[in-house]
């Protein structure tokens, strides 16, 4: 990466939402009719526009960081660093010229990349990943995207409000498998809304050259021809040539590196941070441990603590999380769910936004909140109520008798925590 910011702010979450946001306000503008707005002409989007605004956001973002590291005394070395020994670096500039440093502590964190999958050679032709999807002069008419999990159907969503035919094959059951098995069920209803073609359980056994595209055989025995194909799974982690055989950091099999839950590796003074530990693969989990290791290198001693940690992501409607699926609460504990539609929601009719739902799963004995799931308008941002409630250990009447603001989308997190209790007003009484 040649630019402040990393993976996340150059190529991943805030280009990415940058287009969301174009294409959200294009589907808003077709809609406006129902808000008692006329347009004088229908919408037509402008990608090369939407490009330039997401290229203006991120280099204002990279300006300033930029700016902080000065404000803050922070040296930049602009390059490819390298270590050549338990207290050095060497950082190779783009003339090839040498930047020899020397640091008590070295803290890694090189992050990661979209995986090489051999048998979808990525070719940034026909078959891109999603750094290639950023930089496209042009749309295509229609896309195959492998992979339905965060990237994939994040993608699939915002395609598919640009007007782009969108053909998703996913190998495991659902689509966003790592999230709970409902919240994949109502995304998977909102993907059919939108013409996503949806193929679960199912592998892409080839890909071919064809006309003005590709054309994919599936293992269902079906063909899919598209203009392009997106490959969207599995992450390759940034370890070769950092130097690390030679100070015998440890790494896993995946090419990851090792490290305890202080982010020390194994030799002395050499951290890593972020994606590279091959664990939680996210940009805010990443600034969490790297505040951990820096203050280690200081002397201190701390440690993660990934509880109440959210999952956000940024579909149609967005899809946030936060603890425990059901499926995991019921191998722990005897738990009860309560449930609450946005379609019962003041505010989710006044933005004419009533898909989703809130899921709320609680302890039955201990009646602690164990886990929160949304699908719907504003999920990523309301998340953080039921994300600080498991942090703190909270109840489900805790959670329940917050006193919301109204008409908010955030009340429907009280809603369902008063649903499991069955006390929810707003919901028709239960036998």
């Amino acid at each position: 990466m040649d630019k402040l910011g990393g993976v996340c702010l150059n190529r991943g979450c805030i280009p990415s939402k940058a287009l969301i946001a174009s294409a959200e306000q294009y589907r808003r503008m077709k809609r406006a009719a129902d808000f008692g707005i006329n347009l004088a002409s229908p919408p037509v989007y402008d990608w090369a526009a939407m490009k330039a605004r997401k290229d203006k956001i991120v280099g204002t973002l990279v300006g300033g960081i930029g700016q902080l590291f000065k404000s803050h005394g922070v040296d930049y070395f602009p390059g490819y660093g390298r270590i050549s020994g338990q207290n050095s670096v060497v950082v190779t500039d783009e003339n090839d010229s040498e930047t020899r440093l020397k640091a008590d502590n070295i803290i890694i964190g090189t992050g990661s990349r979209s995986a090489n999958i051999p048998a979808f050679p990525v070719d940034s032709q026909r078959i891109l990943n999603s750094d290639h999807l950023l930089e496209l002069a042009n749309l295509p008419g229609s896309i195959l995207i492998i992979g339905a999990g965060v990237i994939g159907c994040e993608w699939a969503c915002m395609l598919s409000l640009l007007d782009v035919q969108v053909t998703v094959v996913e190998m495991l059951d659902n689509a966003l498998p790592m999230e709970d098995p409902d919240t994949s069920r109502l995304m998977e209803r909102e993907l059919k809304k939108l013409k996503v073609q949806l193929h679960t359980k199912t592998m892409v056994e080839s890909i071919e050259p064809g006309g003005e595209g590709v054309t994919a055989k599936l293992s269902s025995g079906r063909t899919v021809s598209a203009n392009q194909v997106l490959v969207a799974v599995g992450r390759a982690f940034n370890t070769e040539n950092l130097g690390l055989e030679e100070i015998g950091v440890t790494l896993d099999k995946n090419g990851s590196i090792k490290t305890t839950d202080d982010m020390r590796t194994n030799v002395k003074n050499v951290f890593a941070i972020g994606d590279v530990r091959g664990q939680v693969l996210l940009a805010y989990t990443a600034v969490h441990d790297g505040a951990v290791a820096v203050d280690n290198a200081l002397g201190g001693n701390a440690t993660r603590n990934y509880l109440g940690v959210p999952s956000v992501i940024f579909t149609h409607p967005e899809v946030a999380s936060v603890g425990m699926r059901e499926a995991e609460a019921a191998e722990k504990h005897e738990m009860a769910v309560g449930r609450f539609p946005l379609r019962a929601l003041g505010k989710a009719h006044a933005e004419n936004e009533i898909a989703g739902e809130v899921k709320v799963i609680g302890d039955k004995k201990t009646d602690r909140v164990l886990g929160v799931h949304i699908v719907g308008a504003h999920a990523t941002e309301i998340i953080h109520t039921a994300a600080l409630a498991i942090n703190q250990g909270l109840t489900v009447t805790q959670l329940g008798s917050l006193i919301f603001g109204h008409p908010v989308i955030s009340e429907s997190i009280m809603e369902a925590a008063h649903d499991l209790h069955r006390m929810s007003v707003h919901l028709a009484k239960k036998k």
